[in-house]
């Protein structure tokens, strides 16, 4: 039975029309990604989904008692409450439904009526329908996999940073457990191993996701389908990501409209399937099942309306610098209380493209603040090249900052004419009066595309780019990246755009527990690589509780993986059926039937999850011995 239907759906902002005849259905685990400029109603529809926000026309319809949950870009900034009262306020009726078995049991002290009875009953089938006894650890297992430490749970939320509380939101929505998850830009403010864990979550979830990113590694390894919104319509499409991107450039060959860049844009996916293939468990999306160009025929011209406009831009040829442009020298990099690297070195030579990759925490930004020479290293020396000349892009895009308009600082930071400006801005979507808006007016977007201007009039010979795809969409990430495929100068690149990592790395740096490691190779194959080697060790360790050790030679990739990630669900899972036991060791813990009742329950549960999990373990054992032999 569908999730929620949309029928004929308008939506009018301000008196304009915003999009109309939105028609879709969600199933459950379907996850269908909206796509389409700022602008084109994309947030919208998400608020209308949740009920916020009525349509104007048509009708939606969504499963009766179906929970839903929005994410949203309004993190909350002014609440009194903790982390973790923030996040457990999502599941008011598990919350709701303990204190009333609390209540209950302390009615059943004595003897206690049928009614009590009954109801004490109910109450217990509503806890295990939301979860039974381990909803609590449901949710600090969400709030661990977006990055979160469990003393974290008790700080105030006024003392977490902007993109913490974003997380916050994030958690709360997904630890709801909702029918109808509805997210905004998840992936914002995560790093990479908090994104990768977002995306085994909504895979191996049961709700209906419509989400809106502009991760295209993350759109391509979740979404089921597209919802594309264009010049006011909607076109629904199912099937993955990357095969509605070949689709919607065929329709464009098929109606002669640009056909050399639509080409460009089907070889484009088929690079990205190419480097998104590494894993395994992404074959299935890797596989495009779409006949492109009888299709955008059969359609024909007359649906055909869209926004062409697109950011195209290249870096000049740059002088040419020394063989050895920027050199870190048993370097330490401190913080206020913490060190964050101690006798680094690197060194990146003429031409060469790095990309630099972490967790969140771990001192990116502190180095390449430090090799752009923003920052001095408490020990070591940075050394720059002969003839370098650095073009340095902060996250924050600080090279836009001041006064004025978006054509005076363009002439302010570059030294242009007017009419050299002018020409610059318009490669960067800004045409007619939107040179002229204050620079405090204009969004995100457009204040990191005027960055983007400046630094490509710089004439750097060295770029060093720190999440340089912070409120660009899709389109504008592409040109970004094909620029920078281009650039014949260093690169030095810090994001979580993993499509932009693959495609502009030739050579991997890590950052990560007080260390640099310097990697030869693109980031998938990086990647895969550590994939491959966390899976043989985690393999071959022997798990708490007796299991024997495991010392198959190279079992099959997908086997070892499986037999780590059950190994330390054992160990989770034996420390939390310890701790039960513990609490049944007090006597409190038998000072009423209910208390008992509950008490002995929770430890069957803890029990046979472990158990479960053993036999589990062996299966994945057996199968990684079969594949070894």
């Amino acid at each position: 039975m569908a999730i929620a239907t949309a029928t004929s759906l308008d939506v009018y902002v301000g008196g304009k029309l915003l999009f109309e005849e939105v028609s879709f259905k969600l199933e459950p685990r379907e996850r269908m990604t909206l796509s389409g400029r700022n602008g084109a109603g994309k947030s919208t529809l998400l608020r209308v989904l949740a009920g916020e926000l009525a349509p104007d026309a048509g009708s939606l319809a969504v499963q009766r008692g179906a929970r839903v949950a929005l994410h949203d870009q309004r993190p909350p900034r002014q609440s009194p409450m903790t982390l973790g009262e923030y996040v457990f306020s999502g599941r008011t009726d598990m919350l709701e439904t303990e204190a009333e078995l609390e209540r209950l049991e302390g009615e059943m002290g004595g003897e206690a009526s049928e009614e009590t009875m009954r109801a004490y009953s109910a109450a217990q089938q509503r806890l295990e329908a939301g979860g039974g006894y381990r909803w609590r650890d449901d949710v600090l297992a969400v709030l661990r996999g977006l990055g979160f430490e469990a003393e974290h749970a008790e700080r105030p939320l006024h003392t977490f940073s902007g993109g913490e509380l974003t997380r916050a939101s994030l958690a709360r929505a997904l630890a709801t457990r909702p029918d109808l998850l509805l997210l905004d830009e998840p992936t914002n403010h995560l790093d990479i191993p908090s994104l990768e864990w977002l995306e085994r979550y909504l895979v191996d979830l049961d709700a209906a996701v419509v989400l809106v990113a502009h991760d295209r590694w993350f759109l391509e390894a979740v979404g089921t389908s597209v919802l594309e919104l264009e010049a006011g319509r909607a076109r629904f499409f199912a099937g993955p990501w990357h095969a509605w991107r070949q689709e919607q450039a065929a329709r464009q060959i098929a109606l002669g409209k640009a056909i050399e860049r639509q080409q460009a844009e089907i070889a484009r996916m088929e690079r990205f399937v190419e480097r998104f293939r590494y894993k395994a468990t992404k074959a299935r999306q890797a596989q495009s099942r779409v006949k492109m160009i009888e299709k955008a025929k059969r359609e024909g011209p007359a649906t055909e309306k869209r926004d062409n406009r697109q950011l195209r831009f290249h870096f000049k040829p740059p002088e040419r610098p020394g063989r050895v442009v920027l050199k870190l020298v048993n370097g330490r990099l401190e913080v206020p209380g913490r060190t964050l690297l101690e006798g680094a070195n690197v060194e990146i030579e003429r031409e060469e493209h790095m990309v630099l990759v972490g967790p969140n925490g771990a001192g990116k930004t502190t180095l390449i603040e430090t090799l752009a020479g923003d920052r001095e290293p408490a020990a070591g020396s940075v050394r720059t090249g002969h003839n370098v000349k650095i073009g340095y892009l902060s996250q924050h895009a600080e090279t836009a900052a001041g006064g004025g308009t978006v054509l005076d600082a363009a002439k302010r930071e570059t030294g242009l004419t007017e009419n050299q400006a002018r020409a610059l801005l318009g490669g960067f979507l800004f045409s007619g009066a939107e040179v002229e808006k204050q620079l405090s007016d204009i969004s995100g977007g457009e204040q990191r595309r005027l960055s983007l201007a400046i630094l490509v009039a710089s004439g750097a010979n060295v770029l060093v780019l720190d999440e340089p795809t912070n409120h660009l969409d899709i389109e504008s990430r592409e040109a970004l990246e094909d620029a920078l495929t281009e650039f014949a100068g260093a690169v030095l690149l810090v994001s979580h755009d993993r499509a932009l990592l693959e495609a502009v790395g030739s050579r991997t740096l890590v950052c990560e527990g007080g260390r640099l490691e310097s990697h030869p190779n693109g980031w998938a194959e990086y990647q895969r690589r550590r994939d491959e080697v966390e899976a043989e060790t985690q393999a071959a360790a022997k798990p708490r509780g007796g299991v024997k050790k495991y010392s198959a030679t190279k079992p099959a990739q997908k086997a070892a993986r499986k037999a780590a990630k059950l190994e330390d669900r054992i160990e989770r899972a034996e420390a939390k059926l310890q701790q039960l036991e513990d609490e049944l060791a007090d006597p409190a813990a038998w000072s009423s039937p209910g208390r008992v009742e509950r008490a002995t329950k929770r430890h069957a549960e803890a029990k046979a999850a472990v158990e479960e999990l053993y036999a589990e373990w062996e299966e994945a054992q057996r199968e990684a011995e079969g594949a070894a032999t």
